[in-house]
């Protein structure tokens, strides 16, 4: 049954710590986390907790060439901080989970729609001469979430405060980022733009689309990978490593999927061969590598449709691929992605918590993890202007 799964949280003194699975003669992939409790039989996300070795968090938030001075940050008062948090209305659950990390309460803030439709917002506290960080996805319904960032960016702008940093969990029309036809638009710079002339100072995004989106902003950007999160959850399910083979769903997804496997133990790589006739419209035509006997771990930045996903899952069941896990950053799951996903062609489908989901787009096979710690601690190090090594920013998964 669908499950949610929070890395990085310190559970009850009253749970056991299990040991991590290990033999001498098979090589398994090692986490310092535990299996996944079992699930429920509704189909609804359960919230177990993960035991942390010795209350330490999983390795992706911790890194030997940065230690942060917690006394420093340690708040008795709200007012001893000039760093605030406020959340749109796109994913309030994520935001809270975000401060919750970081011993923060969530600013005040107004936001309500009239009647034609438009958007009003004011901020119920001061935010002058303060370090603003607003965290809005800009998932579906994609132009009011876009709309309602942009004019929380206006009202902090307007309100003085010292910098403001858009935290994008979910860039919309991301997918937009090229011309693929004559007289088509460019959307992701449009975008780029419109939260840039808002007054933005800063962008903290998740797993972009494509890299290049990054260029379109004329402010700087921070690129977070959901990677270390989903890297974790499949340690800890100690899968022998030589029967695990990393697919990417289209050539364009071959450098994030070889990342990937590299993490998995420098699993082998396989690649689903895809022609896609019209938007959200996929045939998949033949798979590049081999995956018979093997468990298939297909690894894609976002479910949309599904088709493109679920089409080559039934191709690796052709080609002998004993299960197949769906792993992705931002599950959009349009219409008809639940009845796909949930057809039996998956052993389990891995999202995040960057789109919030509706309780009617739960099934059994989902699996839900949480990136609140990972863009907690990545607002902690850009409040903190931390400059250190590569390596530390390579656990976090930030460029």
């Amino acid at each position: 049954m669908a499950s949610l799964v929070f890395p990085g949280t310190i559970p009850p003194t009253n749970l056991k710590h299990p040991s991590l699975i290990s033999t001498k003669n098979t090589s398994f992939i090692r986490c310092n986390v535990t299996e996944p409790v079992n699930r429920n039989d509704n189909g609804k996300p359960y919230m177990p907790s993960l035991v942390a070795q010795q209350g330490t968090l999983p390795s992706f938030l911790t890194s030997n060439h940065y230690e942060r001075n917690y006394s420093a940050h340690k708040i008795t008062q709200k007012n001893e901080t000039k760093l605030r948090i406020f959340s749109g209305t796109a994913n309030p659950s994520l935001s809270q989970e975000i401060a919750c990390y970081m011993g923060l309460d969530l600013g005040k803030i107004k936001i309500k729609r009239f009647a034609d439709g438009e958007i009003y917002v004011q901020l119920q506290e001061s935010v002058r001469g303060c370090d603003v960080y607003l965290v809005q996805p800009t998932s579906p319904p994609a132009n009011e979430n876009l709309m309602e960032l942009l004019i929380m960016i206006d009202a902090c702008r307007r309100a003085s405060a010292k910098t403001i940093t858009a935290v994008i969990p979910y860039f919309g029309y991301a997918r937009a980022d090229r011309k693929t036809q004559g007289r088509e638009s460019i959307a992701a710079k449009l975008v780029a733009n419109l939260i840039t002339e808002a007054g933005a100072d800063r962008v903290l995004a998740c797993d972009l689309h494509s890299g290049q989106s990054m260029g379109y902003f004329d402010i700087p950007v921070d690129h977070v990978h959901g990677q270390p999160v989903i890297l974790d959850y499949l340690a800890s399910k100690a899968i022998c490593s030589d029967d695990l083979v990393v697919v990417s769903p289209d050539v364009g997804g071959v450098a994030r999927a070889r990342a990937f496997a590299k993490k998995l133990s420098d699993a082998p790589l396989a690649i689903v061969d895809k022609r896609r006739q019209g938007h959200n419209v996929a045939e998949v035509m033949n798979l590049i590598g081999d995956v018979k006997g093997k468990v298939a771990v297909m690894v894609d930045d976002m479910i949309d449709t599904a088709g493109t996903i679920a089409n080559g899952a039934a191709l690796l069941h052709q080609e002998g691929a004993r299960e197949v896990y769906a792993c992705t950053t931002h599950a959009v799951f349009s219409p008809p992605a639940i009845e796909r996903l949930s057809s039996g062609l998956f052993q389990e489908v891995i999202i995040t918590n960057t789109i919030p989901l509706s309780e009617h787009k739960y099934f059994p096979q989902l699996t839900v993890l949480s990136v609140a710690n990972l863009l907690g601690e990545t607002i902690w190090r850009v409040h903190d202007d931390y400059a250190g090594g590569i390596e530390s920013f390579c656990n976090l998964g930030i460029d």
